[in-house]
């Protein structure tokens, strides 16, 4: 076995560094990366001689030569010279994308090692770690939807405001969603997340920045690794993965199985996940990828409560069949016509009704890089992403098939400019996206039974522009940024709503969409680096997200009709932030930014059986701090011991909306200058009390305490109703053990218990819409707190375990 750290010329840590053990006798060359403390480990080396290398951005290249005996364990360590050139040293030719780690801008990651020996039943386990995130439950218990800087918590599935990526791929559609149904955290070695207005880099729908999810290498993986993991609620997760690599090829292929029961009724789950990676390098100049992922999600939905309904009965038990008992039990339900078209209605309960979703979601993407010269490297890639979904969700059901295609096809230069290092950028892309899609009633029989179809929306969504950045080295330590990206958008859409009046003719009415937007973001910024120990960056950049053709034929009043006057959302951000490392012992970041949003889209349910409708609110800001801790506080005494902890303070306001509010034929204008936007949590807060066993028989013991606090986050605009915030425990163990165990060693086990003290809170609150009385008056929070369409209650206590084994 091969354990080191890799650190600068300070002994601070660096992480994410890419390792290579490559024997001198040759052979397949082993892979890994540098965790959060710089360390690595590689088993399973049989004896001889290795050459080392470990790479850096921002750094200089480092070898060393290693010998490692018959089941012995050798440490090394691994000190980065600090380079003065802006630039990715690549390994064995493998350039990395300059959209992984844009310099200047605030950034973190969480690395496998962080989450290997947990259950991480959704992404959410995972993104907790990362300054700067948080996440609520979306539709379905593995929607789960992320936010960066509070950038998609004004809705409540999906990732919206936030351009997703795996291994370099798009995995957001040309409409802006991304849904993480299809991400299992098994499958991955690290997570980077770029946080702050970054249209100028990653195109429309950046306003909060860009996620990057790094599959394991096969190099990393070197052989087969089976896995089960088991638990409450009838949680299993069974998965395979395979992983082999050389200097030629790597391939790694990762297929899982997941399904629960769930505490809350009608919540139950199935998934199955498939995710593949091959890398292979033809010629010394030419290389080549592909990457293939495979969904199939099948989930009973609940019905979302009010905050009365929530307190009542937050499981909903009781409500399989609806009664004249529901209302004093607290259980919500929808009301459907009992013919599916119009006249009498009847209340249905959510597994009485079949609520549910059936989606599939299938990418396959490929690139070709091609070295033009020593330094410049011409890289084009194609993704094809087919979005089916069949989600009878609530009184009316959605359909869909959404085909998409993505090109990207950009040059990288690495040299000289003006006698200065650069890196240099410019590339073009063209999006495409096909919109299929019908809703119809649901009607009483079960099974989601099928009424009048009430809406269909046939057209396409189409982005195409251009990227062009600079990183130049002013002087050794200072490194300027600009970028400018623009970015032409087409909407073309017609809706056509069905109404069905009793004793009359239904009628349709066709709502046409033909929009089209042009939008460029400019940025700049600047890193510095006085010592080995700190890093400071500053920056100012923009984003941009436009409307998506489903938000333009949903009205105020949460009815299929007219919103075609939808606008652009933009937004300007100020960011500085620092990062310092004092060795291996104390990480710290810390950041501020302030934001600027022009007609702010903004998304609230009027009820339940009405649709969720999105309007622009002319002018917000969004402000905070975000920090984060990694501490060994006794690196001699107690060296497996360490404290983690992400916070970040999230404080976002309108600064000129009006609101105008209408209930029947009463109607009035509100001023929400000031007002906090509903659904933004203003404090998150993650810590961790860790301890690893390094040495001795008990070596490979280790566990966590950790705590998520989240503070009370309004639900309205005017401000009366609030979330409750609420404080979880959650506690993990587990044992890896080290060589020498013979088939032990093979073997890694897990057991955790999550919600330690069975709190009941909330996982997720939708926005909801302020109403008035007969004297056009706002209702205060006592008529709010029966305002349904809103709120998830979380898991109570759960218990998880699970083994891996390795071949």
């Amino acid at each position: 076995m091969l354990t080191g750290q890799v650190v600068d010329p300070g002994h601070a840590a660096i992480v994410g560094a890419r390792i290579e053990i490559h024997p001198t006798s040759g052979g397949s060359t082993l892979r890994s990366i540098s965790d959060q403390q710089g360390r690595f480990t590689v088993t399973g080396l049989p004896a001889g001689t290795y050459d080392i290398r470990a790479v850096q951005d921002g750094f200089q290249l480092t070898e060393q030569t290693a010998t490692i005996s018959a089941g012995g364990s050798v440490p090394v360590s691994l000190s980065l010279p600090v380079s003065t050139l802006t630039q990715n040293v690549n390994v064995e030719a493998e350039p990395s994308l300059i959209t992984e780690t844009p310099t200047s801008q605030t950034q973190a990651q969480v690395s496998q090692a962080d989450f290997r020996n947990s259950p991480a039943t959704t992404i959410a386990d995972v993104l907790n770690l990362v300054p700067g995130v948080t996440v609520l439950q979306g539709n379905g218990p593995r929607d789960i939807s992320i936010s960066v800087r509070g950038s998609s918590n004004r809705q409540t599935y999906g990732v919206r405001n936030v351009q997703v990526f795996e291994d370099g791929f798009p995995v957001t559609q040309p409409d802006g969603l991304a849904r993480t149904d299809l991400t299992d955290p098994h499958a991955y070695s690290s997570i980077d997340v770029v946080e702050g207005p970054s249209s100028a880099l990653y195109g429309n729908y950046a306003s909060g920045g860009a996620i990057n999810f790094h599959t394991r290498s096969g190099s990393e993986i070197q052989g087969l690794e089976v896995g089960a993991d088991f638990g409450s609620f009838g949680y299993y997760n069974d998965y395979v993965t395979y992983g082999a690599g050389n200097d030629r090829y790597q391939l790694s292929a990762f297929v899982s199985n997941v399904r629960a029961d769930q505490a809350t009724v009608n919540n139950q789950y199935n998934t199955v996940t498939t995710n593949i990676l091959a890398t292979f390098v033809a010629t010394p100049r030419d290389r080549m990828t592909f990457k293939f992922i495979n969904n199939d999600l099948n989930t009973n939905l609940s019905l979302r409560l009010s905050r009365t309904q929530y307190q009542m009965n937050p499981y909903q038990h009781g409500c399989e069949v609806y009664s004249a008992a529901f209302a004093t039990n607290g259980c919500a339900s929808i009301s459907v016509y009992a013919n599916g078209y119009n006249g009498t209605r009847q209340s249905l309960g959510a597994a009485e009704a079949g609520l549910n979703r059936h989606d599939r979601r299938t990418i396959v993407g490929g690139r070709y890089e091609h070295d033009l010269t020593q330094a410049t490297t011409w890289q084009t890639q194609f993704v094809w992403d087919n979005r089916d979904a069949d989600q009878p969700t609530s009184a009316t059901t959605y359909r869909g098939t959404l085909p998409s295609f993505n090109v990207m096809s950009n040059v990288l230069r690495r040299g000289l400019f003006s006698n200065k290092q650069s890196t240099s950028y410019v590339g073009g892309f063209f999006n495409y996206e096909n919109i299929n899609s019908q809703s119809s009633n649901l009607m009483p029989g079960g099974n989601a039974t099928l009424g009048g179809q009430v809406q269909t929306v046939v057209g396409n969504h189409l982005n195409s522009g251009f990227r062009v950045r600079e990183e130049i080295a002013l002087a050794e330590r200072w490194t300027l940024v600009a970028g400018l990206g623009g970015e032409y958008t087409g909407l073309n859409a017609i809706a056509n709503n069905f109404t069905y009046p009793t004793g009359g003719t239904p009628t349709i009415s066709p709502v046409r969409a033909n929009r089209t937007f042009f939008n460029v973001a400019p940025e700049v910024g600047l890193q510095f680096r006085p010592d080995h120990a700190w890093r400071l960056h500053a920056r100012l950049g923009t984003g941009y997200g436009t409307p998506q053709a489903t938000q333009l034929f949903t009205n105020a009043q949460g009815q299929f009709g007219n919103n075609t006057t939808l606008k652009t959302q933009r937004n300007l951000g100020v960011d500085g932030g620092a990062d310092w490392s004092l060795g291996a012992t104390l990480q710290i970041s810390a950041a501020v930014f302030y934001e600027w949003f022009h007609d702010e889209q903004v998304t609230q349910s009027p009820g339940v059986n009405l649709q969720s409708y999105t309007f622009n609110a002319p002018a917000s800001a969004h402000r905070g701090v975000q920090a984060s801790l990694d501490w060994h506080p006794l690196p001699q005494k107690l060296a497996g011991a360490r404290v983690r902890a992400s916070y970040l303070y999230d404080n976002q306001i309108y600064t000129d909306y009006t609101e105008q509010l209408t209930t029947g034929s009463v109607t009035n204008s509100f001023s929400r200058n000031n007002n906090r936007i509903p659904g933004v949590q203003p404090h998150f807060l993650n810590a961790r009390i860790v301890y690893d066993q390094p040495t001795g028989v008990l070596r490979g013991f280790g566990g966590y305490v950790e705590t998520n606090w989240r503070d009370n986050y309004v639900l309205d605009n005017a401000n009366f109703l609030s979330s409750p915030g609420y404080t979880l425990l959650n506690l993990s163990t587990h044992y890896d053990p080290p060589l020498g165990h013979g088939a032990l060693s093979r073997l890694r086990f897990f057991f955790d218990i999550q919600n330690l003290a069975n709190k009941t809170y909330v996982a997720s609150a939708g926005n909801i819409t302020n109403t008035l009385n007969a004297l056009g008056q706002q209702n205060g929070a006592s008529v709010l707190m029966g305002s349904t369409g809103s709120i998830y209650a979380g898991t109570p206590r759960a218990s998880y375990g699970g083994v891996r084994v390795r071949f």
